[in-house]
């Protein structure tokens, strides 16, 4: 079976809920969206002076902001930049990233694949991470979206060797490392031609706020910094995000309950005949041979999930929020 009319949009990367909306307009309110893997338990917003609003960032504040965000990564603060979403560091690597041919992985997070080629690179899609040393530029999903699949420490060093020998350049992207045993490269980051990504908006169930980082090498670092430009972050961004990132009880807090709530996930699928292939504290990934038409059902009652275009028996599930949620996704699995 394939995607109907306007489903396209499902396969991008998820959060498409205007389209859902659209498609169908008599589903259930309100729409529950699992579609994107981030946190459903948010980070309780502080109140904020109104110079939040009304003024231009400071740079003492973007310092502060990094400085946390380095105590958060264990990574030095120097080296570390923020940015308005990971997204747009991405975007702004793979324009400043050295020229040549540039390896993924394949079933990995797209966005990478396309920014890379919206910058004029050359391309490709590989099947193991071995492949990955033929290239220039080498981008490691660690752990991998969707499959959750984990990448040793000693396998990512010896890419960054390769980069190293031909000048080139390693990223990884560590966006749903924050709650799992992933080896963040983070603490212990090479002298050059390296770059980790970090998503707080993921992280801290804030994704509207559009913040993120890059732990670059200097010879990255400051370029990429140039790339962004004066006022990377906004204001309200710079406040919210330096509370919470030194907020370690949440931080805590939040590791025992999503690990609890995975595995609740993964014991509903099971018990309703999907078999979990993998996933993160985030989300889990589950096969059906009814995936499709699995997918369009759970659209019908109100909630959005994230189907794959090269995986059409897969989809993908976020942690429902609150026992509403729960319930009704329960309920739709049932039916």
């Amino acid at each position: 079976m394939g995607r109907g009319p306007g489903e396209d949009a499902f396969v991008y990367h998820g959060g498409a809920l205007d389209v859902a909306r659209r498609l169908f307009p008599n589903a259930p309110k309100p729409w529950i969206d699992l579609s994107t893997g981030v946190n459903p338990h948010p980070y309780p917003l502080p109140e904020l002076a109104a110079e939040a609003w009304t003024r231009l960032p400071e740079a003492t504040a973007l310092a502060g902001l990094e400085a946390a965000a380095a105590a958060r990564y264990r990574a030095k603060p120097e080296q570390t930049v923020a940015g308005p979403g990971s997204q747009a560091l991405v975007q702004a690597l793979a324009r400043l990233a050295p020229k040549g041919p540039v390896g993924v992985l394949r079933g990995s997070y797209t966005g990478h694949a396309e920014a890379f080629r919206a910058a004029g690179a050359d391309v490709a899609e590989v099947d193991a991470l071995p492949d990955l040393e033929r290239f220039q530029v080498a981008v490691v999903v660690n752990p991998n979206n969707p499959d959750g699949r984990v990448t040793p420490f000693e396998k990512l060093m010896r890419l960054h060797a390769r980069a190293i020998r031909v000048g080139g350049l390693l990223v990884v992207d560590e966006a749903f490392a924050d709650f799992g045993d992933a080896p963040s490269l983070a603490p212990a980051l090479p002298s050059e031609r390296i770059v980790v990504l970090r998503s707080f908006g993921k992280a801290y169930g804030l994704a509207g706020l559009r913040l993120g980082f890059a732990i670059a090498s200097p010879d990255v670092e400051k370029r990429l910094r140039n790339a962004l430009g004066p006022w990377p972050v906004s204001a309200p961004a710079l406040a919210i995000g330096t509370k919470a990132l030194a907020d370690g009880v949440w931080i805590e807090d939040m590791r025992e309950l999503l690990g609890k709530e995975a595995v609740r996930l993964d014991d509903l699928l099971k018990s309703h005949g999907w078999r979990v292939v993998g996933g993160t504290s985030f989300f889990r990934l589950a096969a059906n041979a009814e995936a499709q038409a699995a997918f369009r059902r759970l659209l019908a009652v109100g909630i959005l999930t994230r189907p794959f275009a090269e995986a059409p028996h897969r989809l993908r599930f976020g942690i429902p929020a609150e026992p509403a949620h729960w319930a009704r996704l329960e309920a739709a699995l049932r039916n």
